[in-house]
C-alpha cells in the first residue's frame, strides 16, 4: 500500500472522523459519497502512517481504542484549525462555497422557507445546499447535518440553540361544521365538536390561552383522526371532519376565504417557538455562519411568524 502524500493526511484524518461520528464504515461512506472499501484502505493507511490501532471492529459495532479516542479529539481541532487555514488563504473565509446539510420541518421547510433558501443560493452561487425535510430532532454528528430548524423546545443540552421567532396556532373549523353543532360560545363549549389531532404536538388534549391575560385552560378531546403531518390535518378540517389547532400560516388563506372559521379568536394554543440548532464548533465556515445570519433576519418576518414574544 502506498503512503498517502502530506496533502492526503488531512483527507485520511476527515475520513476517520466520518467514521467515528458515523458509527460504521458503511455509513462514513454513504456520507462521503465513496465505496466501503475505500474507506477501510483510509483507515488501514491511517493507522499504518501512526504506527496504531485507531478502532476495534467486532460484529456489531466499532470501538475506539485509547489511542483512537486521543486522536479523534485532536483530528476534530486539527481539521477545525485547517479548514480555517483553508478559507483565510483562499479567499472563502468570508464567501460561502462547498455543501451545507440543513434539516428543517417537513411543512415549514417546503412552504415558509423556501424562497429564502432560494434567494439565498443565488446569492453564493459557489454554495450547494442538502434541504432535508423532517420533524424528526437530527442526530447532527451521526447524520452529518450541519444546523437544524426546528419547531418546539431543543431536548438536547449540548447544542447551541438560537430562539428564532414564534409560530401563532388557532382553532379552527369548517362552516360545514359549525353548521351540524350548537353554537361555541365558550371556551369549554369547545370540547363538544368533532376533533382532529397533530400527534406532534397534541393528542387528547388541548392547551390554550386568553389573549387578554394569559389565563391557560386544557380541554380533554377524542380526535377522529389523529396525524402527525399538518397537511393532512388541515384538509380533514376543510373537509369538515373535526376542528383542529393549527399554525396560522398554513390556513391564514382559508381563514380570508372563508373555508375556515377561526374559533373562540380570544383563546388560542400556545405559539410554537422556532430554533436555529448546531453542534457547537470552535469554527464556522462561511457557509454556515452566512446561513446562520441570513435565517435569524427573515424567520421573524415570515407570514405566519412573529418575533419572540418579551424579546
Amino acid at each position: 500500500m502506498n503512503l498517502p502524500s502530506s496533502v492526503d493526511r488531512i483527507e485520511l484524518m476527515h475520513t476517520f472522523i466520518r467514521i467515528v461520528e458515523s458509527g460504521s464504515l458503511s455509513a462514513a461512506a454513504a456520507q462521503l459519497g465513496t465505496t466501503q472499501p475505500t474507506i477501510s484502505r483510509r483507515l488501514q493507511a491511517l493507522e499504518q502512517r501512526l504506527g496504531l490501532k485507531l478502532i476495534l471492529r467486532t460484529t456489531h459495532a466499532l470501538k475506539l481504542t485509547d489511542d483512537g479516542e486521543r486522536c479523534y479529539a485532536q483530528a476534530r481541532q486539527l481539521l477545525a484549525t485547517w479548514h480555517a487555514l483553508e478559507d483565510e488563504l483562499t479567499g472563502a473565509h468570508d464567501d460561502p462555497i462547498g455543501t451545507l446539510r440543513v434539516r428543517a420541518p417537513h411543512a415549514f421547510g417546503q412552504d415558509q422557507l423556501i424562497e429564502p433558501l432560494l434567494d439565498y443560493l443565488r446569492r453564493y452561487p459557489r454554495l450547494t445546499v442538502e434541504w432535508m425535510l423532517n420533524d424528526r430532532t437530527p442526530d447532527f454528528i451521526s447524520e452529518n447535518v450541519d444546523c437544524a430548524i426546528q419547531v418546539g423546545a431543543p431536548s438536547d443540552p449540548s447544542i447551541v440553540a438560537v430562539l428564532l421567532a414564534e409560530v401563532p396556532r388557532f382553532v379552527v373549523a369548517a362552516p360545514a361544521l359549525l353548521a351540524a353543532h350548537p353554537p361555541v360560545q365558550s371556551v369549554a363549549a369547545l370540547t363538544s365538536l368533532p376533533w382532529l389531532a397533530l400527534t406532534s404536538f397534541y393528542r387528547n388534549e388541548i392547551a390554550l390561552q386568553r389573549l387578554s391575560d394569559g389565563e391557560s385552560t386544557s380541554l380533554a378531546i377524542t380526535p377522529r383522526l389523529a396525524s402527525d403531518s399538518l397537511y393532512a390535518v388541515r384538509k380533514a378540517a376543510l373537509q369538515g371532519m373535526g376542528a383542529a389547532v393549527v399554525s396560522s400560516w398554513v390556513v391564514q388563506e382559508d381563514l380570508a376565504q372563508g373555508r375556515l372559521v377561526q374559533l373562540m379568536p380570544e383563546w388560542q394554543a400556545p405559539p410554537l417557538p422556532v430554533w436555529l440548532t448546531y453542534p457547537w464548533a470552535s469554527y464556522y465556515p462561511a457557509r454556515m455562519r452566512h446561513f446562520f445570519a441570513m435565517i435569524r433576519e427573515v424567520m421573524p418576518k415570515l407570514v405566519g411568524a412573529q418575533p419572540v414574544r418579551g424579546s
